[in-house]
């Protein structure tokens, strides 16, 4: 539902502050910049998501796919992202998801067929059909159809070259408090900077790297299902893979343990001998923002609102946190139902 963003009492558009241009802040900015508001970010970093954990996301828009270990408001709100992405930036890719599993591991793949919908299953052929680099390598698989994906950094960059082109402000390298923002109401999109305020919030630590290779192609992200640490494997241009990722409990930034090197090395290994020559570009590691259930909330503090909690699902829910917290500050009286909505 659109709100109008005039204020009544002064005959003049609203003015929202920001704090945080990662993907959930460059999102409630682009929202809010298209039902009139007037927008100003304050990003501490150099550069947008430069300090997000959203700088080293997959950039998977795969809600039946999350449906495997996330809470039903993940899907449903999830549903939202691909077209929302598809109208504000370029490179949005729908060819969907595959998911395998070596055949001794073939029990992972029936089970995560158990907790999913929305795909269909495939044989050898079927799995060669959608990637020939694969063929041969897989006896069974399964295809989610209506999911897609996106370069996350090139999609940041994008957005925020929308936010200034809707007539919004960016102030980098800026470390400002949500409370001595001006404004009508205040964003705070910090992440796990927040903790100061949402005590609740922890940090899950995720890992990935970024690969080259000439030798293999995909057309899609793949999902390599393993008991111990399933992985994926997320196509981006000139030969680029991104391969991820860990959940480990820790709000940890700075390093990727050996062992996690190891697995994340040899599950891409597994997936197809040419990453074993690949050139290793990046390391990245980074704590993802998460509360107890896992879930996203909006937070009220007067006239600030804490959007956070987006877990490993940045990319996924960023457009309907966004489309929520738009409505929160244009209609205060409606937070409540959509709490309810983001982490019911």
């Amino acid at each position: 539902m659109a709100h109008s963003s005039i204020d009544p009492s002064r005959n003049r558009p609203l003015h929202v502050g920001i704090v945080g241009a990662g993907v959930v802040g460059l999102a409630c900015a682009v929202e809010l910049l298209g039902r009139g508001a007037t927008v100003e970010i304050h990003e501490r970093g150099a550069f947008a998501g430069e300090r997000a954990c959203s700088w080293h996301a997959g950039g998977m828009l795969a809600p039946w796919c999350e449906g495997e270990s996330a809470e039903e408001p993940v899907i449903r709100l999830g549903q939202e992202a691909a077209g929302w992405w598809e109208r504000h930036v370029a490179g949005v890719v729908r060819k969907g998801t595959l998911v395998l599993a070596p055949s001794r591991d073939r029990s992972e793949l029936r089970s995560f067929g158990s907790r999913t919908t929305r795909f269909s299953e495939l044989d050898g052929e079927g799995i060669a059909a959608l990637e020939p680099d694969l063929a041969g390598r897989f006896a069974k698989g399964l295809f989610f159809e209506d999911e897609a994906h996106l370069d996350p950094r090139a999609a940041l960059s994008r957005l925020a070259e929308k936010v200034l082109a809707l007539g919004g402000r960016i102030h980098f390298g800026s470390e400002a408090a949500a409370d001595d923002l001006a404004g009508d109401a205040v964003l705070d999109c910090r992440g796990l900077a927040a903790r100061d305020a949402l005590p609740d919030l922890r940090g899950v630590k995720g890992e990935m790297l970024l690969l080259r290779s000439h030798d293999i192609a995909l057309s899609r992200p793949v999902r390599l299902l393993h008991p111990r640490i399933p992985l994926y494997v997320v196509p981006r241009a000139d030969g680029l893979f991104m391969v991820g990722a860990t959940m480990i409990e820790s709000g940890d930034r700075s390093r990727i343990s050996a062992r996690s090197m190891l697995e994340l090395l040899g599950a891409a290994y597994a997936l197809h001998p040419a990453f074993g020559e690949a050139e290793v570009v990046e390391i990245g590691v980074d704590a993802r923002p998460a509360f107890p259930d896992n879930l996203p909330r909006l937070t009220r503090r007067g006239r600030v609102i804490l959007v956070n909690g987006l877990y490993r699902h940045g990319f996924l829910l960023s457009p309907a946190m966004a489309r929520m917290a738009a409505d929160a500050v244009l209609v205060p009286a409606c937070i409540p139902e959509m709490l309810h909505d983001a982490a019911a």
